[in-house]
């Protein structure tokens, strides 16, 4: 069981780092940053705010009492990132990966969303 727990939060941690760093890039909007949101039509005031949501969700997703809540949120910021890079004839591959970790980690994370989704018992 406390292995269990272990694994759980290093696979938290790991998947957290990715949007840790997605959103410290928004934050600092570095030139390469701030170039590709101009190209997907986003300004830099918009590109902080988007920053400023991720950041939240994450915090949602790391807490446990609202970890469910988080995952669900960060899911949907994803699936954005997916119809963004799709719009704009971008690859996919990188958000659906991400997407497809996130989704494993809550499903280890948190068995009571395993068994809400599948109708079996945690």
């Amino acid at each position: 069981m406390k292995t269990n727990k272990t694994v759980a939060w290093i696979l938290t941690g790991l998947i957290s780092l990715a949007f840790l760093g997605s959103a410290i890039g928004k934050f600092t909007a570095n030139a390469e940053a701030l170039k590709m949101a101009e190209n997907f039509g986003i300004d830099a005031s918009t590109y902080f705010m988007i920053g400023v949501v991720e950041l939240i969700c994450l915090l949602l997703f790391i807490i446990p009492r609202t970890g469910i809540l988080g995952t669900l949120l960060l899911s949907a910021y994803m699936g954005g990132a997916i119809a963004t890079h799709l719009e704009h004839g971008e690859s996919i591959v990188a958000p659906c990966i991400i997407q497809t970790i996130l989704f494993l980690v809550a499903f280890y994370r948190f068995p009571e969303l395993r068994s809400t989704l599948f109708n079996r018992k945690s």
